[in-house]
């Protein structure tokens, strides 16, 4: 998979290229993370794929991440989410912020002004890889997690991708907690496309704040 690529500083982004058939221009997949995540034990890795399936370059990409509990109890406080910037080659800390939801949503991008998302060349795939740990003294749940991607323009943005659920358990070490079963695990929640709507009116402003959107997002399906 190639490494995602920031623009050049300066150069504005043009639109994805229109995907057929009425779907997202970026083909989005979760994958490579466990099933239960112990608080307190350090990061546990995972990759968000991008796959371009247009003939045209997408710039200044961000992935979004929606973290949905069944139960309350996570919070921006007690998680330490981070994405490898390969430009830099190194790992970046990806803001955190609450939703009226209570969700949780993190945001994948480099906190530069200009040229702080990913680049998805024309029918090629760039893999984010993830890691995420929690505080010991979050306590058991069920989590789903969606990744929407948004092209930046600004203070606005198009919608261009969106995964399918990952869903985790939160379990202390000695395997207590939330009651999850493998087939809940692999289930697509109902809710996920209504539930990534509401959380992509938030994203990575300059200087990586989580600000709303000053005049909304286009979904910029084929």
């Amino acid at each position: 998979m190639a490494a995602g690529v920031p623009p050049a500083a300066g150069r504005l982004p043009v639109g994805c290229g229109k995907a057929s058939g009425g779907e997202f221009p970026i083909a989005t997949r979760l994958y490579g993370g466990p099933d239960v995540h112990h608080p307190g034990t350090g990061f546990e890795p995972w990759a968000v794929e991008l796959t371009n399936t247009t003939g045209r370059a997408c710039r200044e990409v961000h992935p979004v991440l929606v973290f949905a509990a069944r139960d309350r109890g996570l919070s921006p406080a007690r998680m330490m989410l981070e994405f490898y910037d390969p430009g830099a080659a190194r790992w970046r800390t990806a803001p955190l912020a609450a939703t009226e939801e209570d969700e949780v949503v993190g945001v994948l991008g480099t906190q530069r002004a200009k040229g702080g998302g990913f680049t998805v060349g024309a029918r090629s795939a760039v893999t984010v890889k993830v890691r995420l740990a929690l505080i010991a003294d979050t306590p058991p749940n069920q989590v789903t997690v969606n990744a929407a991607v948004v092209q930046r323009h600004g203070s606005d943005g198009d919608w261009v991708g969106e995964s399918g659920d990952y869903r985790f358990a939160v379990l202390k070490d000695r395997g207590t907690g939330a009651t999850v079963t493998r087939d809940e695990l692999a289930t697509t929640g109902t809710g996920s496309t209504l539930r990534l709507a509401a959380a992509l009116g938030m994203v990575l402003a300059a200087g990586g704040v989580l600000v709303l959107l000053s005049r909304g997002l286009r979904r910029a399906r084929g």
